[in-house]
């Protein structure tokens, strides 16, 4: 059921009409608004400074994927550079970077992504400490290609991470492999759609996946972020956390931006750390129909105040 709901809600924010209303209506754009705070750095920037003063740290994504040139890529990675330098300039904030390697020409080819990729990363190794860089990860056709890419740069650039999905059935040798001291990894269920023969297609054995993921990551010896707005995921982490005596350092609590600030509010007055997600930029509409269909609701508060717009 929650697959069927989740391709039902894709098909239906692809529709035309749909894409048009929320694209270019004073109600699209502020619904939007609940997930992306605007198109420029500028508004990323903000949103961190937001954050900041209620305590969470920020990771800023710059919105796009699938480049269809060098050059285009090329200008990508120089948007990051770009949020790099200028959130340094703005030390009361915590914040790191998250990239989509097809955005940096993945597709182009691996050579090109890479000379990209170490452009940002000497770049965020300019500071002191290192800011950290995390891949994002995307469909399933992309995470070989993405892993041997963190792979063979991570002993030259420490402050990289990388994502890994619950979701795909795979993860938990993927976890192996790349698993142990030097590993930072944010862990996901996964935003795709993605086939039965890749993918879990039942809620409970995705969570499942994401429990043994992520205990095998920190029993290895990786800093592994949590990224997940599951309250039963949080409480068992937590209470797994506490037994374990695990450090600090080596775990963080992820969000969405826009996503359970109830939450976020009581894990930062219990002393955890909490960072969110901040995507910005023009290419936002495939971001945001990912979180409509993580959420089905959100699309038909979406659609009821879009019709009376229109009436």
């Amino acid at each position: 059921m929650r697959v069927l709901a989740r391709a039902l809600v894709l098909w239906l924010t692809e529709r035309s009409l749909i894409r048009r209303i929320v694209q270019r209506s004073s109600p699209g754009r502020r619904f939007a608004g609940r997930f992306v705070p605007g198109d420029s750095l500028q508004d990323g920037l903000h949103a961190a400074e937001d954050l900041a003063g209620r305590g969470i740290a920020a990771m800023l994504d710059h919105l796009g994927e699938n480049v269809e040139s060098a050059e285009q890529a090329a200008a990508a990675a120089d948007t990051y550079i770009l949020a790099l330098k200028q959130s340094r300039e703005r030390p009361e904030l915590d914040c790191n970077i998250s990239v989509k390697l097809t955005q940096l020409g993945l597709d182009a080819g691996v050579d090109v992504c890479v000379d990209n990729v170490e452009r940002v990363l000497q770049v965020a190794a300019e500071s002191s400490p290192a800011t950290l860089v995390m891949f994002d990860m995307e469909a399933h056709e992309y995470v070989d290609r993405t892993l041997d890419v963190y792979l063979s740069l991570r002993g030259r650039y420490p402050a990289l991470g990388v994502c890994l999905q619950s979701c795909l059935r795979r993860t938990y040798d993927d976890a192996r492999r790349i698993g142990g001291p030097e590993a930072i990894v944010r862990m996901t269920k996964g935003a795709y759609l993605e086939p039965p023969d890749v993918a879990f297609q039942r809620r409970s054995d995705v969570d499942r996946s994401y429990v043994q993921v992520a205990r095998h990551l920190l029993e290895s010896g990786s800093t592994l972020h949590l990224a997940t707005h599951d309250e039963r995921l949080v409480g068992g982490a937590l209470e797994y956390l506490d037994r374990t005596g695990t450090s600090r350092e080596r775990y963080e609590f992820q969000m969405l931006y826009g996503i359970r600030r109830d939450l976020q509010a009581r894990l930062v007055a219990g002393g955890q750390p909490v960072r969110v997600y901040v995507p910005y930029g023009t290419q936002w509409y495939p971001y945001l129909t990912r979180r409509m269909a993580e959420r089905p609701a959100n699309v038909w508060f979406f659609v009821s105040n879009a019709l009376r717009w229109r009436s």
